[in-house]
């Protein structure tokens, strides 16, 4: 994982997984952008890299492409079973906070509420 002008590392192994050396920018974050089919240019401003940085990202992930995309689905799956997790706690914890009574005091506070809810679903309708 050395870059051949220098001879440092410009790709390294982090907890985080394959990461562009002096950044917290993965190359997983670079395979995101590759997949919504960005430009390199424009993924280099994205992510706030300079050339040599986005450079040697995309000649590791040319280069490593079988390994890199393992790791990548692979991440993908993680992150969607926590979504799926946190979303399944969340919905009972939300279901349990609207079944609660309200509280003395907040009703002028919920009159308001409920009148912006009706205003943005009646633009919501017409548009």
């Amino acid at each position: 994982m050395t870059s051949a002008s220098n001879g440092q590392a410009s790709i390294i192994r982090t907890e985080r997984g394959l990461t562009i050396s002096g950044t917290r920018i993965t190359l997983y974050d670079v395979m995101d952008y590759l997949k919504s089919q960005y430009p390199p240019k424009l993924i280099r401003e994205k992510l706030g890299l300079n050339e040599a940085q986005i450079h040697s990202g995309l000649a590791y992930i040319d280069a490593h492409r079988a390994e890199v995309e393992a790791e990548y689905q692979q991440g993908l799956q993680t992150a969607a079973e926590i979504r799926q997790y946190w979303e399944e706690r969340n919905r009972e914890r939300l279901a349990k906070i609207a079944s609660m009574p309200p509280q003395p005091g907040q009703e002028s506070l919920r009159e308001k509420l409920q009148t912006w809810k009706e205003r943005i679903e009646a633009q919501s309708c017409t548009s």
